[in-house]
């Protein structure tokens, strides 16, 4: 009787072992996992080069170059980075460490990690439905990048001057006119030309301006947007940039094919070549005329200390260091789930944060030299043709660029730059939403990467459809007006209560040390000041200063209808309203009375720790894991007992 019950244990044995070398080969010809990956349920970076090229490309986008030096200018220049590194280093840096920490611990998405505090899921949920309206609009803009691209590769360039599309309005000089006295007393306005063919002059109070559009403005209008009169005229689908957005959408799900096997080698060139340009436009900036006082303005003489008692300043220079860093997006912490467990998250967060925030610098030196020689051959002070967001990006430095010699060679890098800078932002967003839904429905998805990448590109474009309309622009303002502000405060400041007072964050820090080794008390000290107190606290204030300095949506001089408002703040509130939701859903799952199922959802779940059974160590032994799981399941008609513990310790990781 037992000879034969352990023959035919030997041979489920043997029929498993083949079972499992065929789906271990089916995963890696599904190409999410390698062979030598440590994680053979979700796979790894095939190396850390590839993880911190992929974080840097998340961290360092389009808002390092159109959004940093206009704050740097506008906010004091050199002195803006008192506060700005004051910023990084109480905030920023400490929020990027937890979550990477967090995401590499558990090796799981920014839903499933929160099973380290369930009545916290929702945070999870907001994260990446966040993320998903962002990358609607981000590709949009990317799509933005692409067409100005095409349009570069002609000489002219089709902005730098007047041609058919334009209307009376447009003037590549301002219009000026002479208020005189003619021969009969009467009134009447000449112009510069009447001034000069009859060598008269003009004193000021007699000058009157007519405000006129450059040809890159009325291009951006007219040409590229088609935009209409505001948000309530919709028109019709602009398709060239339709196509463009198609095109945009086609790079990313190409990219993202094979998941972080296939973008983690993108990024090479991505989040490589924006460097590259940056580097020629600078050295082409400086050597033009007028850069210097570009500069100036910038972050160099003009400089003004006073501006640090503006408490404006202080809020500008933490909301860019949030932003800029990608934190409370789900995305840190989906990259980081593809680490190995011993990477050390420290050095990578460290490394990371002060690479983004340096370019940040550095691209303003390459933005204010150039626009710093504008300035003088259009006879005009820096702070006049100084703009920021989309007027930099496609109306400003266009111009600018379209007054040099070889003009389409500058304008081609300076758009591919932008494209790059983008699209790998763009791989991280939408891998945070595939890592999100693998996590949760693993045994339907895992396998299906492709599928998946595929599917939520499609469902996306569909989506970002009315965002090249006439009223496109509009929309992607409100989207980002609302969703990447205050939404992600929130999230943030709840990550803090849910990993530092809820879980603990004296028990955080073991996890932590279990995967980059024992620190000693000094080393934690600045981190346990930041996270327990420091961060969470300016995050708040931040918080309610923004919402009391709340104003209404409006691109340029356009308000938006009321409706549209309205419609903004229901955006934001669908976003969060997962986080009451899930909680409510988790409490009312858990088991007990009101007290139990109170500490039920604000402790771990049975199966929270590392993924692999090798690296739970003592700590975590007895808890269950996502690998021990899936087995039991497996093995829930095993003969006995102890045969189907001893199943239990067939590991698939190559834990060295």
């Amino acid at each position: 009787m037992v000879k034969n019950l352990v023959s035919r244990m030997e041979l489920h044995f043997a029929n498993r072992a083949v079972t499992k070398n065929e789906d271990d080969t089916t995963d890696v010809q599904n190409s999410h996992v390698g062979t030598t990956d440590e994680n053979l349920d979700r796979g790894n970076w095939s190396s850390n080069t590839d993880y911190l090229l992929s974080l840097i490309g998340y961290a360092v986008g389009l808002g390092n170059v159109w959004r940093f030096p206009y704050l740097a200018y506008k906010n004091g220049g050199g002195a803006f980075l008192i506060p700005y590194t004051i910023m990084l280093a109480f905030a920023g840096l400490p929020l990027f460490f937890l979550e990477c920490s967090f995401g590499q611990f558990a090796s799981l998405g920014p839903v499933s990690v929160w099973k380290a505090v369930p009545i916290m899921q929702g945070v999870g949920v907001t994260m990446v439905l966040v993320s998903t309206l962002v990358a609607i609009y981000y590709n949009c803009i990317i799509g933005y990048s692409i067409y100005y691209l095409f349009a570069s590769f002609q000489f002219p360039l089709p902005w730098s001057d007047c041609f058919e599309w334009s209307d009376e309005n447009c003037s590549t000089q301002p219009k000026e006119y002479c208020n005189i006295t003619s021969a009969n007393g009467s009134f009447v306005l000449v112009n510069s030309t009447w001034l000069n063919d009859n060598n008269a002059t003009c004193e000021g109070s007699n000058i009157f301006s007519i405000s006129v559009q450059r040809p890159s403005e009325q291009y951006w209008d007219k040409v590229a947007l088609r935009r209409s009169s505001g948000l309530d005229e919709s028109g019709g689908v602009i398709w060239h940039l339709a196509l463009c957005l198609l095109l945009a959408w086609i790079i990313v799900g190409a990219a993202l094919f094979k998941g972080i096997k296939s973008s983690g080698k993108v990024v090479y060139f991505t989040a490589i070549f924006p460097y590259v340009v940056l580097i020629i436009l600078l050295i082409r900036g400086v050597t033009l005329e007028g850069a210097r006082e570009g500069i100036e303005y910038y972050i160099g003489t003009h400089s003004d200390i006073s501006k640090l008692s503006d408490a404006e300043v202080w809020k500008d220079a933490a909301t860019q260091i949030f932003f800029s860093l990608s934190t409370a997006w789900g995305g840190l912490v989906a990259l980081s789930s593809y680490n190995k467990f011993n990477n050390n998250c420290y050095s990578d967060a460290i490394v990371v944060c002060v690479t983004n925030c340096a370019t940040s610098v550095f691209a303003g030196f390459v933005i204010f030299s150039v626009l710093g020689h504008i300035a003088y051959i259009s006879h005009k002070p820096v702070s006049e043709v100084a703009q920021s967001g989309f007027g930099l990006a496609f109306i400003a430095y266009p111009e600018a660029l379209s007054k040099l010699p070889i003009s389409p060679l500058w304008s081609i890098l300076f758009f591919f730059m932008l494209l790059t800078l983008g699209i790998d932002s763009q791989f991280a967003i939408i891998e945070t939403i595939a890592t999100a839904l693998q996590d949760e429905f693993p045994k339907y998805l895992r396998s299906r990467r492709a599928l998946i990448t595929v599917v939520v590109c499609v469902v996306l474009y569909l989506f970002g459809l009315p965002c090249v309309t006439g009223a496109g622009i509009y929309w992607v303002n409100l989207i980002d007006h609302f969703c990447s502000g205050w939404v992600l405060i929130i999230a943030a400041v709840l990550e803090f209560v849910g990993i530092i007072y809820i879980y603990g964050g004296n028990r955080f820090i073991e996890d932590i040390e279990m995967m980059i080794g024992k620190k000693n008390c000094y080393f934690w000290l600045w981190w346990r000041a930041c996270w327990f107190f420091i961060s969470p606290c300016l995050l708040t204030i931040i918080l309610v200063w923004s919402l009391v300095t709340f104003s209404a949506p409006s691109y340029g001089t356009i308000p938006y209808p009321v409706w549209g408002t309205v419609l903004g703040w229901f955006i934001l509130a669908f976003c969060i309203i997962w986080i009451p939701i899930f909680a409510v859903f988790n409490f009312a799952k858990a088991k007990g009375g009101i007290l139990e199922r109170f500490r039920q959802i604000c402790s771990p779940t049975p199966d929270w720790g590392p993924y692999l059974e090798c690296h739970r160590g003592e700590r975590y032994k007895n808890q269950e894991s996502p690998q021990r799981i899936q087995q039991s399941k497996q093995n829930e008609n095993d003969l006995s007992v102890v045969y189907a513990n001893d199943m239990l310790m067939i590991s698939s990781a190559n834990c060295d």
